[in-house]
């Protein structure tokens, strides 16, 4: 190792290169002859649904985690007596008293192990039924959506940037858009640079912070980028988009979880507030679904953090929603109740959740959903989601 690549050496010498790299936010929309809107977000990095959504009705979740701050007595707003939802989620209480705020408890792709971002975005996106796609078969749920309805067609195609979200990629014709931004590290490059420093301690903690440092100047900007991506996307939505899919980044929480989670859960409920002022009376007929690759781990980590888990939760904002509720079997914190005695045990597939959101907004036929858009997938019972 050079003499000068010290841990103050490594910061410097990561805000450098990072500084020369832009960050871009993928954006993917496709026209549907439909008047329901469906927008998807993904949340990249793992969002702790247990933090999102507190279950603190479960004595064992303080147990397990008493750095955290948790249930309405610490700030969070009680929403069913037993479930509570993080105060940097308080600007969509509106939409709970509303009626168009919900969450789903316990669910996860069929991805398990190896507690991959890379491979957990991947098999979120492509629907697989938990192995990870191949080259060959790189295709996306809401492409292969597109392909079983008939009328279907792609909208004008224009690009700024250079990624592709696997979510829409495939046969199926559809449109893409980046925002032209400049910060100093693209999403990437952090995700790459937290993957291979993620057994290392020492290297974890000097990458997480030289993003922090890296991101001082750049956090204004930040908000307001993430502002345009809705704003764009409720503009789209207006016109002739029925589908679109965006990913956030920033969710992964093994250091200083707090500050860091009620950072993405602010610009994640500021962003949700500005579709449903952007889309007006369209607002009625949208759904909104935020999911992640994988929850966390049910306990905290010895720097106020968690670790990759299986178990997390989707938040469901919109119009369309049935009622205000929380969805979802929940299974319980105990430690015979856990995956490997440290992640929260799924209920349900996160992919029926998916599928019963589609049949309901665009009347895709439930054989179609289950063999074509989610192979191999048993859609069981209607949630019943949507109004």
């Amino acid at each position: 190792m050079a003499p000068d690549l010290t841990r103050r050496g490594l910061l410097r010498l990561m805000g450098c290169s990072a500084a020369a790299m832009p960050l871009v936010t993928p954006m993917t929309f496709a026209a549907l002859p439909s008047d329901h809107r469906l927008v998807v977000v993904i949340l990249r990095g793992a969002m702790d649904g247990l933090d999102a959504l507190q279950p603190y009705g479960d004595p064992d979740l303080a147990r397990l985690r008493p750095d955290f701050e948790i249930g309405p007595d610490a700030g969070a707003l009680d929403l069913t007596g037993f479930h509570a939802m993080h105060p940097a989620l308080e600007p969509l209480a509106q939409l709970w008293r509303q009626g168009q705020l919900g969450f789903v408890q316990a669910v996860s792709t069929p991805y398990r192990g190896r507690r991959s971002h890379f491979d957990g975005q991947d098999v979120l996106e492509a629907g697989t039924a938990g192995v990870v796609p191949t080259a060959s078969r790189r295709d996306g749920w809401l492409n292969r959506l597109l392909g079983v309805m008939p009328a279907a067609h792609g909208r004008t195609a224009f690009a700024v940037g250079r990624d592709e979200m696997l979510i829409l990629r495939g046969q199926a014709d559809h449109a893409s858009w980046s925002p032209e931004a400049r910060l100093d590290m693209s999403g990437a490059t952090a995700e790459l640079l937290m993957h291979v420093y993620h057994d290392d301690p020492l290297f974890r903690d000097a990458a997480t912070r030289a993003m922090e440092l890296a991101d001082v100047e750049g956090r204004q900007p930040g908000v307001r980028r993430t502002d345009a991506l809705f704003d764009f996307t409720a503009a789209q939505l207006r016109a002739d988009a029925r589908i679109a899919a965006l990913s956030l980044m920033g969710w992964d929480s093994h250091r200083n979880q707090p500050r860091m989670l009620s950072r993405a859960l602010g610009q994640l409920s500021n962003g949700v507030l500005r579709l449903c002022d952007g889309l007006g009376p369209d607002w009625d007929r949208t759904l909104v679904m935020a999911v992640t690759e994988f929850g966390r781990t049910v306990f905290q980590n010895g720097t106020r953090g968690t670790d990759h888990g299986t178990g997390g939760t989707v938040i469901l904002a919109g119009g369309a929603l049935n009622r205000a509720h929380v969805w979802g079997d929940w299974p319980g914190l105990q430690e015979a109740a856990l995956i490997d005695r440290r992640d929260l045990m799924p209920t349900r597939d996160i992919r029926a959740y998916c599928a019963w959101a589609m049949h309901g907004l665009f009347g895709v036929e439930r054989r179609a959903l289950e063999r074509i858009v989610f192979p191999d997938l048993d859609m069981g019972d209607d949630p019943g989601l949507l109004a």
